[in-house]
C-alpha cells in the first residue's frame, strides 16, 4: 500500500468524498503497482472464500472504482464518490449514489452484501451493518472484510492517522471483537471467517495464503454473517435464494 492512496479507502464519510473525487485516478492506479496487485490480489481471494455459498444477486457497499466487485462477481454497487463511480461503471458495475448508513435500495432487495475495508471510514458502523440487514434477503449473507485495529497494519495505519494522513486520520479502525458484536446487535449470526496479509506491512506481500478463522496478526480478514430472523434464528438454511438471471 502506497503511503498516499491506496485501496481500502472506500471512504463513506462526508469530509473524506472529496478526496475520493479529487484523487480517483491515483487510487485507481494503485492496483497496478506490484504491490497492489499482490495485495489485492490476496485480499480478493480471502473475500471471495468468505462469500463462498452465497447466491443470488450481491451489493458491495463502498464500491470504489469497482476493482473488487467485478472480480467478485459483484454486479452492484454503492459508493459516495461520484468520481471513482465513472471507474466502476466502466467495468460493469450498476452503481448507484449513496452512503452506507443510508442505503438508496429497497427492504430485503439482496442475497448478500459485501463490505471491503469501507467499516473503517463509516460515520456510524452500527447503523452501517443495520442497512446492510434492511437491504438483504432472510437469511441473506454479509461478508466485512476490515484491517483489524489489533494487528500490525491497523497499528501502522493509525500511527499514520495520528501523524495527518490525510485519509488514515479520517478512519476508525475495529477489531474482528467489535465488528463481531456490531453486526450481532444488526441481527446477523456468525458464518465463518478468513484471514490473510501475513507479512509486516510496508512492503509487498510474500505470503499470498489465506487461512480459515480469525488468525491473530493477520493484516486484513473477512467475517461473514448471516442474517437471522427476530428471534435470532439462523433462516440462510430455508430462505430461498434465486440465482440472478
Amino acid at each position: 500500500m502506497t503511503p498516499d492512496c491506496d485501496h481500502s479507502l472506500h471512504s463513506t464519510r462526508p469530509d473524506s468524498v472529496q478526496v475520493f473525487d479529487r484523487l480517483a485516478e491515483r487510487y485507481d492506479a494503485w492496483f497496478e503497482s506490484e504491490e497492489g496487485r499482490a495485495i489485492f490480489g490476496v485480499e480478493a481471494a480471502c473475500v471471495r472464500e468468505a462469500m463462498a455459498g452465497g447466491r443470488g444477486r450481491w451489493l458491495e457497499v463502498g464500491v470504489g472504482t469497482g476493482r473488487f466487485a467485478q472480480a467478485l462477481g459483484v454486479r452492484d454497487g454503492v459508493d459516495p464518490s461520484r468520481a471513482v463511480l465513472e471507474y466502476a461503471r466502466g467495468r460493469g458495475i450498476r452503481t448507484a449514489v449513496g452512503f452506507a448508513e443510508r442505503l438508496p435500495y429497497l427492504d430485503a432487495a439482496f442475497d448478500g452484501v459485501v463490505m471491503v475495508v469501507t467499516i473503517c471510514f463509516v460515520s456510524d458502523a452500527g447503523r452501517a451493518l443495520r442497512e446492510c440487514a434492511r437491504v438483504l434477503k432472510p437469511g441473506g449473507k454479509l461478508v466485512v472484510g476490515l484491517v483489524p485495529a489489533d494487528s500490525p497494519w491497523g497499528r501502522s495505519y493509525a500511527e499514520k492517522g495520528r501523524s495527518g494522513h490525510p485519509f488514515y486520520s479520517a478512519a476508525r479502525f475495529y477489531t474482528c471483537e467489535e465488528i463481531t458484536r456490531l453486526a450481532r446487535e444488526a441481527g446477523f449470526k456468525e458464518a465463518g471467517a478468513k484471514s490473510c496479509l501475513f507479512d509486516p506491512p510496508g512492503a509487498t506481500p510474500a505470503d499470498i495464503s489465506t487461512r480459515p478463522g480469525i488468525v491473530s496478526g493477520a493484516g486484513f480478514a473477512a467475517l461473514a454473517f448471516v442474517k437471522a430472523d427476530r428471534r435470532g434464528v439462523d433462516l440462510s438454511r430455508s430462505a430461498t435464494q434465486t440465482p440472478e438471471g
